[in-house]
């Protein structure tokens, strides 16, 4: 369930919290604590696979592979220059969101969605105002793994896919 500001009570008290915003995904989770570069915020345990949805993270290849968040976690919005990971690393008891820069109390926390997302549920023009801002954001399937890499983290199955993709784009499609 995704919380809303009528029935809001923080899913990760003491780390984050949502700062609720008039119109639509504008509202976003916030650092309650200051966390170091590396650092594990939050494990993903409470976290349910689930169909693709805008509210889900992409866990593999399978276009059934998504976790609901269930929790403030869906408020981490996206940045072209994010601070945070949804590390997907290893089986699913090691998951969990890990910041990429030094994040202090007060501080917005965003991920690369195409760090996870092959093709987005909802693409979007982005709003992030990065100097590397991509501007649309569909997910890492149009993207060189180049770009992937510059933001930080991706996931180990994005990597595979975009080898994949370009072998055989390199082999003629086979």
């Amino acid at each position: 369930m995704i919380p809303s500001r009528e029935s809001y009570t923080p899913s990760h008290p003491g780390l984050f919290v949502v700062d609720f915003k008039s119109g639509d995904f504008a509202s976003a989770l916030v650092a309650t604590k200051n966390f170091e570069v590396d650092e594990v915020m939050t494990s993903l345990k409470g976290c349910t696979k689930s169909p693709k949805a805008y509210s889900t993270v992409q866990c593999g290849v399978g276009q059934d592979d998504h976790l609901e968040l269930n929790s403030d976690l869906v408020y981490v919005n996206h940045s072209c220059e994010p601070n945070v990971a949804f590390d997907l690393s290893g089986d699913y008891s090691q998951w969990h969101l890990r910041a990429l820069k030094p994040i202090r109390a007060g501080d917005f926390l965003t991920f690369f969605y195409p760090s996870t997302e092959w093709d987005m549920d909802q693409p979007f023009d982005c709003v992030c105002n990065a100097p590397s801002c991509l501007g649309r954001i569909s997910g890492a399937s149009v993207l060189s793994k180049d770009v992937l890499l510059a933001r930080h983290f991706v996931s180990p199955w994005i990597l595979a896919a975009v080898a994949e993709r370009d072998r055989k784009h390199v082999n003629g499609g086979q």
